[in-house]
């Protein structure tokens, strides 16, 4: 391994080996289902304000990722994960300049910086065409037969229109057609070329990894002091004369939030990557390993139920008479159990998806979510307790728990 990074890298210390490149690419490919991953969890959570977002996960996505890659790239000169690995992207020049490289790297190293017009162009390699092929990919498996093809073969046709079809319904079974045909052959040609461009570049006969950075004439190099220099220098905040520091200015201005406050937090995600990856690991060695079991077994052990002489006697009729007007004085309205158990005591009908409060009483989903949740946005309705004892529940909505039957 170590004789095939030396020949990946050569005698230029400034290339980066393939395999940092494929590590790095690895990374960027993890980010975006990590992302949706934990996105659907907050979801299921919180269904009213993030289930339009998670619909639309895919732009969304472009949008955010477009942010910061184009913060990452004007100013350090690569993107998110390329930064992490301390790589940075450079223009190619017509020639080769080694020696200008150790006499004068600051001079080289703004020469070769990224212009506008190749940020863009790196932004669309970054961003644009990963978003693309999700979007192909989808569309292959869902409109143009996808595995569903290749099982049936030829004879697949699921959407074929009819003669009454309208000219649109028509069109759009001919791109389905279309893709069926062609995108199978561009993947595997996209494929193929990327495998060409890696051992091209693993044996040092091209400068670039992939046939989309020959396309934009871009190459990845590894950071220097120049360029260190070049950060520390461009992070600095500049002030023209007679104008108003950003730092004297209020935190909530457009213009802080632009300049001081937005990059910070960009930067920051610097840190949070390997915070995060190293929870996740936490995580999944805590759910795997057997120490986490026998941790909750002794824990579930050490909780004695108290003997039955132990608890208290049902109250008598005039102590829950009492306990009700209590209640009700207190403006908590109560419901009264059914005599069939089989019956949810708020609406009266047969138990749908039964759920369970921290009093024990059962109740159908629907009803007692809306019992809790007017309680907790109506607080003077009576509501949010439990609807027989009018105890209060602890956690809201996310207290109950629902019964498999």
């Amino acid at each position: 391994m170590e004789f095939m990074s030396n020949v990946s890298s050569g005698l230029d210390e400034s290339k980066p080996s393939l395999f940092e490149l494929l590590s790095e690419s690895q990374l960027r490919d993890l980010l975006e289902p990590s992302v949706r991953y934990v996105l659907a969890i907050i979801t299921q959570r919180h269904p009213r304000y993030l289930i339009h977002i998670f619909n639309r996960y895919d732009e969304f996505y472009a949008l955010f990722m477009l942010l910061v890659e184009r913060h990452y790239l004007r100013r350090w000169g690569g993107s998110f994960t390329e930064n992490f690995y301390g790589i940075k992207r450079e223009r190619v020049l017509a020639k080769d300049l080694p020696r200008a490289g150790k006499s004068v790297p600051d001079i080289l190293a703004g020469s070769t910086r990224l212009k506008r017009t190749d940020v863009w162009k790196s932004l669309f390699i970054i961003v644009g065409v990963p978003y693309l092929k999700r979007k192909l990919d989808d569309a292959y498996e869902i409109h143009a037969g996808g595995a569903a093809a290749n099982l049936f073969g030829a004879n697949y046709r699921s959407d074929v229109p009819g003669e009454n079809a309208s000219p649109k319904e028509k069109l759009i079974y001919q791109l389905k057609r279309l893709l069926r045909k062609i995108y199978p052959t561009i993947n595997a040609a996209y494929y193929f070329s990327t495998l060409a461009f890696n051992l091209a570049y693993l044996f040092d006969k091209s400068h670039y990894h992939t046939p989309f950075h020959f396309l934009i004439n871009v190459r990845m190099r590894r950071l220097n002091e120049a360029d260190h220099r070049a950060f520390e220098a461009a992070s600095r905040p500049t002030v023209r004369p007679g104008a108003t520091p950003l730092t004297s200015r209020s935190l909530l201005s457009p213009m802080t939030l632009a300049r001081l406050i937005l990059p910070r937090l960009l930067d920051s995600l610097k840190i949070l990557l390997p915070t995060s990856i190293f929870f996740l690991k936490f995580l999944e060695w805590w759910h795997a390993s057997d120490f986490a079991r026998q941790l909750s077994a002794k824990t579930a052990a050490s909780i004695e139920l108290p003997p039955p002489w132990a608890v208290p006697p049902p109250a008598t009729d005039e102590e829950s008479e009492d306990e009700e007007g209590r209640l009700e004085r207190q403006g908590r309205k109560l419901v009264k159990l059914p005599e069939d158990s089989r019956l949810c005591a708020i609406c009266g009908e047969e138990l749908t998806n039964p759920t369970a409060v921290q009093t024990g009483y059962v109740f159908c989903y629907p009803c007692i979510f809306r019992w809790v949740q007017e309680g907790e946005e109506e607080p003077g309705s009576g509501k949010g307790g439990c609807p027989v004892t009018g105890v209060r529940l602890l956690g809201g909505t996310d207290g109950l728990r629902r019964l498999m039957v």
